[in-house]
C-alpha cells in the first residue's frame, strides 16, 4: 500500500486518453482538471504494475488493496466489479476517475449511499439479503486482519438486520438503507477520502481506514 500513498505535485503528466477528456470528467465529478491529471499520475502507475496496457486488471487492483495479485476476497471483488463500470473485466482511466469521485469530501451524500449499498448487494438484486451482510461483515473483518466469534458476527448482523429491515422481509431495500444510514451517519465515514480534496491519495485503502477523520 505505501507505494500509492504520497503527494502527486508534478505539474507535467502523460497525455490523457483521447476519449477521456479531463475538461469532461472535470465536469461530471468534483474533481478540477489540475486534479484529474495528477489522478492520471496515479492510475498510470496502477495500470502498469503487472501489464502496462493502460487498463487496471483485477490482479492489478487486488496487488493495490492487498500487496497481493493472487488473494481472492469477496469485498476486494465487489470494490473491482463496481469500479469496472462497463464489465469487461478491465478499469479504464474515466472509470477510475468517476468511480473514485463518490468519496471525495464534496460528492453528495446520496452518492455515497448508492455507492455503499450497491457495496453490500453481492447478487445485484436490488436488496442487502441477510446472507450478503455477513459475507460482507466476514471479508472485511478479514482485511482488518481481525476476527470474531461466530456469534458475535451472528449478533452484528442480526442487529443491524432488525435496525434497517422495517418492513419486515428479511431483505434491506434502498430505502431502508437510506434512512438506516441517516440514522447511523458513521457508516458514511469510510465513504469519504479527505486526501482526495489535495490528491494525496491512500488508495483504496480508504475504504478499509477506520481512522479516516471527518471532513469538516
Amino acid at each position: 500500500m505505501d507505494a500509492f500513498k504520497g503527494c502527486f505535485c508534478s505539474t507535467k503528466t502523460s497525455k490523457l486518453p483521447r476519449d477521456e477528456d479531463p475538461i469532461i470528467l472535470a465536469s461530471e465529478t468534483p474533481f478540477t482538471v489540475n486534479e484529474i491529471e495528477a489522478l492520471h499520475d496515479l492510475f498510470k502507475k496502477l495500470s502498469s504494475t503487472i501489464v502496462d496496457d493502460d487498463l487496471i486488471h483485477k490482479e492489478e487492483f487486488q496487488l493495490a488493496l492487498f500487496s497481493n495479485s493472487s488473494k481472492q476476497n469477496i469485498f476486494s471483488d465487489r470494490v473491482f466489479d463496481l469500479f469496472d463500470a462497463k464489465h469487461n473485466g478491465v478499469i479504464k482511466f474515466g472509470g477510475f476517475v468517476r468511480s473514485l469521485s463518490v468519496f471525495h469530501p464534496n460528492a453528495s451524500e446520496e452518492d455515497k449511499i448508492t455507492f455503499a449499498f450497491r457495496l453490500y448487494d453481492l447478487r445485484q438484486t436490488g436488496y442487502i439479503e441477510r446472507v450478503e451482510l455477513k459475507e460482507m461483515v466476514l471479508a472485511i473483518l478479514s482485511e482488518l486482519d481481525s476476527t470474531l466469534t461466530d456469534d458475535a458476527v451472528d449478533s452484528i448482523v442480526d442487529k443491524t438486520m432488525i435496525e434497517a429491515d422495517l418492513n419486515g422481509d428479511g431483505r434491506i431495500d434502498p430505502e431502508e438503507w437510506k434512512d438506516f444510514v441517516t440514522k447511523n451517519p458513521s457508516l458514511l465515514k469510510n465513504m469519504t477520502l479527505p486526501y482526495l480534496k489535495e490528491l494525496t491519495l491512500a488508495f483504496p485503502s480508504f475504504v478499509l481506514n477506520t481512522e479516516v477523520p471527518d471532513y469538516k
